[in-house]
């Protein structure tokens, strides 16, 4: 049984502020209220919408588990600091994630859902976003006209998968967490690149037509670049797929290598 405690700031015992995150064990739970021993702090309580917000995870917890929890409100009248387990949870997550960002880590991310807009997915906790610009050459979903159903059927394929990526862009503040499967390629993709230059004729096969150009694949690095539908041919065309198709065989010229992105022209070998 919790009895209550009146906490009072003496030599032996340190308040901490309200902000700061503590480690302390789980003593007592009942009727929505959990009792947490903070040690030399006292005793903390997560009650109300703190308590509804983490009942998933304080269901994982029992009697003599430790935890980190976060001070969200001084001592109230019972002699209780107020406590989130929720919010101490957050803040461990994003802080993990910014180290994992500083170190360029590569990390494994399960996909979860998919959109018109790209994936969806999870890490440590937090909610995150792989747009398709994101998506390597080789997943990026090569839909021919654009067909915003036909790419989100192509998404859905990724939904269960295990993907390695890399934290390209986080904002906590906004709970705004973006990966990218590109970056995770980047260097590997550029130091490719050091075998080609502009004006190189390459043959390769077409990967995909799309209704802004079509994607080839060639070289032995099986690098990835763009015909766009301008530089398919030296006629007006309306749709790519008026002059290749998927699994054509076509030799054709580099115009432009740029931002580790290769730009190819059919049209300058006519």
């Amino acid at each position: 049984m919790v009895v209550k405690k009146i906490i009072q700031e003496t030599d032996a015992i340190k308040i901490p502020k309200v902000g700061e995150i503590v480690e302390g064990e789980i003593i007592d739970q009942k009727n929505a209220v959990v009792y947490v021993d903070l040690k030399e702090s006292g005793v903390g309580i997560i009650f109300g919408k703190e308590f509804y917000e983490a009942k998933d995870r304080l269901k994982e917890l029992k009697v003599g588990d430790s935890a980190y929890i976060k001070i969200v409100g001084e001592t109230n009248e019972d002699g209780y600091l107020e406590l989130s387990l929720n919010q101490a949870g957050e803040e461990i997550a994003w802080k993990n994630i910014k180290e994992r960002k500083i170190n360029n880590e590569i990390i494994k991310v399960e996909i979860t859902g998919a959109n018109k807009g790209g994936l969806l997915g999870k890490v440590s906790g937090i909610p995150a976003f792989l747009p398709v610009s994101q998506l390597s050459p080789t997943n990026y979903p090569k839909v021919e006209g654009g067909d915003n159903q036909k790419i989100l059927e192509a998404l859905q394929n990724f939904v269960g998968q295990e993907m390695e990526l890399k934290i390209f862009d986080i904002n906590p503040k906004e709970n705004k967490l973006i990966l990218s499967e590109k970056a995770k390629e980047a260097e590997k993709v550029k130091e490719n690149l050091k075998n080609y230059k502009e004006g190189d004729v390459v043959e390769g096969e077409i990967t995909g037509v799309v209704d802004f150009g079509a994607f080839i694949s060639f070289g032995k690095e099986a690098l990835e670049g763009l015909i766009h539908i301008s530089e398919l041919s030296s006629k007006t065309i309306k749709n790519p797929s008026e002059v290749v198709k998927i699994g054509d065989k076509v030799k054709v010229k580099i115009v432009d290598i740029s931002n580790n992105k290769i730009f190819l022209s059919l049209k300058a070998l006519e």
